[in-house]
C-alpha cells in the first residue's frame, strides 16, 4: 500500500512529517509513504502580517485542495493553522501526542522578557502582540515573518531585542537550547492547537482513517476537541487577538481562554474545568461565556473596522 502525504516545505513542516512517518510506520511497516511538498498562500506572502492576509487557513488551503482532488491521501499540518471548520468531505482523523503548547522568548540581549526595560519584540501574532501591549507596555512589537530558522537569524542579526515563538517548534528541530525563557501559560495563553501535529484525511477513506486513529493520541485529541469547540463558537480568524488552551489532568480538563481588542484595553480571560467526557461542550460553553462577557462586542468592533 502506498500513501501520499501532503505538507508544507519548510524545515519544521518536513520535520513534523518525519515524526508522523516514524510513528505510522512503526505500526504499519509494509506501507510506503511518499512526501509531497505543497506551497501555500502563507508561504508565498512573506512581507505582510498574517492578520492582514485576511483569510482562514493560509497555511493549509492548497494542501486541502490537493487532498480533495485526490493528489494526496493524507495531509500533515500544525493544528493551530487549521480553521475550526474543515472543507466538506475532509476530517481531522488524528493528532500526535502534544509537544509543549507554550510560547518561548529567545534573546541574545536579556535573560528574561520581564527584565527588559525597553526594546523591540519580533512576532507577527496578534495574540502575542496584545499580550505584550497589556503586560509589557515599555516594549514594542514588530512584525516578524518567515520560517523558524529565518526568524531566529533575524533576531541574531540584531533586528530585535528578542522574539517569541512556539516552544514545540524548537523542540522538534532540536533547538530547545536556544530558548531563553519559557513563558507562563496563564499570561501567554497559547493559540488553540499549538504544539499539535494534525493528520487530515478524506471522510470517505475509512481504511486510512482507521490506520491514523491507531497512531492518534487520545489525551491530545480530547484537549484539541475542547479547544476547537471554543474556536468554532467564537467564529473568529487571525484578525482577532485570542488564545485558548486545554489540558487533561486526572480525568479532568482544565481550560483557559482570552480575547482582547486590538489596543489590549478590553481583555477578557477566564478559566474553567470539567470532565473529559464533556470536552466539546466545555469548550463551547467557555466560548459562549466569553462572548457574553464582552467578546461579542470586541468581535463586532474588530470586524467592523477591518
Amino acid at each position: 500500500m502506498k500513501l501520499r502525504v501532503g505538507t508544507r516545505g519548510s524545515k519544521l513542516a518536513l520535520r513534523q512529517v518525519e515524526i508522523f512517518r516514524d510513528a505510522f510506520l512503526k505500526l504499519y511497516p509494509d506501507v510506503s509513504l511518499e512526501i509531497v511538498k505543497i506551497t501555500t498562500k502563507g508561504d508565498k506572502i512573506t512581507d505582510a502580517p498574517l492578520s492582514k492576509i485576511g483569510t482562514k487557513g493560509v497555511f493549509v488551503k492548497e494542501i486541502e485542495e490537493a487532498l480533495i482532488r485526490g493528489e494526496i491521501e493524507l495531509a500533515v499540518h500544525s493544528l493551530k493553522d487549521m480553521p475550526s471548520d474543515l472543507p466538506e468531505g475532509l476530517i481531522l482523523a488524528g493528532v500526535l501526542k502534544r509537544e509543549s503548547p507554550l510560547d518561548v522568548f529567545i534573546s541574545d540581549y536579556a535573560e528574561s522578557i520581564f527584565s527588559l526595560k525597553e526594546g523591540i519584540i519580533g512576532t507577527s501574532s496578534l495574540r502575542r502582540k496584545v499580550i505584550i501591549k497589556r503586560y509589557f507596555p515599555r516594549l514594542t512589537s514588530q512584525d516578524l515573518r518567515g520560517n523558524l530558522d529565518t526568524r531566529i537569524r533575524k533576531m541574531k542579526e540584531g533586528l530585535y531585542s528578542g522574539i517569541i515563538v512556539s516552544y514545540a517548534g524548537l523542540i522538534r528541530m532540536g533547538w530547545e537550547h536556544l530558548a531563553t525563557e519559557v513563558l507562563p501559560a496563564d499570561m501567554f495563553v497559547p493559540s488553540g492547537g499549538q504544539g499539535v501535529i494534525a493528520i487530515e484525511c478524506r471522510e470517505k477513506d475509512r481504511e486510512i482513517i482507521k490506520m491514523v486513529e491507531k497512531v492518534s493520541d487520545q489525551q491530545t485529541f480530547l484537549e484539541v476537541t475542547a479547544e476547537r469547540a471554543f474556536l468554532k463558537t467564537m467564529g473568529a480568524g487571525c484578525q482577532v487577538p485570542m488564545g485558548v488552551n486545554a489540558s487533561v489532568r486526572n480525568g479532568r480538563i482544565e481550560m483557559v481562554a482570552f480575547i482582547s481588542d486590538l489596543k489590549a484595553e478590553r481583555f477578557i480571560q477566564i478559566k474553567t474545568e470539567g470532565s473529559v467526557e464533556e470536552a466539546e461542550s466545555l469548550g463551547r460553553k467557555l466560548g459562549e461565556r466569553i462572548l457574553e462577557m464582552g467578546g461579542r462586542d470586541i468581535l463586532r468592533e474588530i470586524y467592523g473596522s477591518s
